[in-house]
C-alpha cells in the first residue's frame, strides 16, 4: 500500500454565508490565531494539518483566477521586508515555513459550482494513481490525543494499519445535526481503534431515514456516525465521481461527494472502505459563529490560553454583573 503523501483541499466556495467579509477576501484566507500564537489564515492552518501529518504536496482547489492570491501569500520575505524584521527571528522562521508551505502547492481551479464532488473531481490529474487526503477548505481540527498526533495524522495511521483501500474519519454526532453531515453506517471492526466497516453512506438524512438505515450497533439510539471532513480516498473515488457527472446524477442539482462515495463503495471496492472515529474535534469556519467558535478553541488550546481563560473570566464577570443590575 502506497503512503499518504499527497492532499487536496477544496477551496472554491462561494463563501456566501460569511458576506460580506468574503467578498473582500476568500474565506479561506480570513485570519485566526493559530495555537503556536501566530495569526494565520485559515488555509494555512489546514495545510499545516496535513504537512505534520506527513503530506509532501498540497493542491488546493480554487474557483478560477483566485491561485495568484494565494502564491502572493504562500512565499518568503523578500530582502526588504527581512531587513525591516531585523532581530525578530520569530517571524523569519514563519517566513521560512510559509516559503516551504508554497513551495509544495498546487492549484486546480472548479470552473462552476457544480458541488463538492464536482470541486474534488478537479484535482483528479494531480493525484494521479496515488491514495490522497482529503480536506475541506473551512474546517479547522483540534486534536484531543496527547500521543496520537493531530486529527490528520490519526486517520492516516489507522489506514494504513488497517489495510483499506478508503477510510473517512467519523464523529458520533445526535439525530438533531443529522442536517449537517453525511452520515454513515458502520460495523465496529476494532474497538480499541474505533475502525468500522462502512455499510451505508447517505447525504444529510433524515432523523427517520437514519433510524431505518443507518444505526451503527455499538452506538446508543439517537447518536449516529457523521463525516468528520477529512477522508482517505484511492483514485477509484474520480472514476466513481465521473459516473455520477456523465449521468447526470445529481442531489440537490449538484455532484454530491457522499453519492460517489457510496457508489465507490458498493460497487468498486468490495467491502474495503472502512471508517474510523478521531480523538478531536472539527470546526467550521464558513460560518460566522463557526469562525468565532473556531478562534476560541484556538485559544483554548493554545500557548495563550491561561491569558485567554483569564480574559474570558474577567468578561464573563461582566456580564453577570449587568445582568444583575436590570
Amino acid at each position: 500500500m502506497s503512503k499518504v503523501k499527497k492532499a487536496v483541499i477544496t477551496a472554491a466556495g462561494r463563501g456566501t454565508r460569511q458576506y460580506p467579509a468574503s467578498s473582500a477576501m476568500q474565506k479561506e484566507m480570513f485570519p485566526l490565531v493559530d495555537t503556536d500564537g501566530l495569526a494565520k489564515p485559515v488555509i494555512q492552518i489546514i495545510g499545516e494539518e496535513a504537512i505534520n501529518a506527513g503530506v509532501e504536496e498540497i493542491c488546493i482547489v480554487t474557483q478560477p483566477g483566485e491561485e495568484a492570491q494565494y502564491l502572493q501569500y504562500f512565499k518568503g520575505m523578500s530582502k526588504e521586508t527581512l531587513q525591516a524584521f531585523k532581530g525578530k527571528d520569530w517571524a523569519i522562521e514563519a517566513s521560512k515555513k510559509l516559503e516551504d508551505f508554497g513551495q509544495r502547492l498546487s492549484f486546480v481551479a472548479q470552473d462552476k459550482p457544480e458541488g463538492y464532488g464536482h470541486a474534488v473531481y478537479q484535482a483528479r490529474k494531480f493525484v494521479g494513481n496515488d491514495p490522497f487526503l482529503l480536506m475541506l477548505g473551512d474546517h479547522i481540527y483540534i486534536s484531543a490525543a496527547e500521543q496520537g498526533g493531530n486529527c490528520a495524522t490519526q486517520l492516516i495511521r489507522k489506514y494504513e494499519s488497517a489495510g483499506m483501500e478508503a477510510m473517512s474519519a467519523v464523529q458520533a454526532t445526535p439525530s438533531n445535526l443529522l442536517g449537517q453531515f453525511g452520515a454513515i453506517k458502520g460495523s465496529i471492526t476494532d474497538p480499541a481503534k474505533g475502525i468500522y466497516r462502512v455499510e451505508a453512506i447517505y447525504e444529510k438524512p433524515t432523523a427517520e431515514y437514519a433510524a431505518q438505515h443507518l444505526r451503527s450497533s455499538d452506538l446508543p439510539p439517537g447518536m449516529y456516525l457523521c463525516h468528520f471532513g477529512m477522508h482517505v480516498f484511492p483514485p477509484a473515488i474520480f472514476e466513481s465521481i465521473e459516473y455520477h457527472i456523465k449521468n447526470n446524477i445529481r442531489e440537490k442539482n449538484e455532484i454530491q461527494l457522499t453519492n460517489a462515495q457510496e457508489y465507490m463503495r458498493s460497487r468498486m471496492l468490495k467491502g474495503s472502505y472502512a471508517a474510523c472515529t478521531v480523538d478531536g474535534q472539527r470546526f467550521d469556519t464558513g460560518i460566522p459563529y463557526g469562525l468565532m467558535e473556531s478562534q476560541l478553541a484556538l485559544a483554548l488550546a493554545g500557548k495563550h490560553r491561561a491569558e485567554i481563560v483569564e480574559a474570558m473570566a474577567r468578561l464573563l464577570a461582566e456580564q453577570l454583573r449587568s445582568v444583575a443590575k436590570r
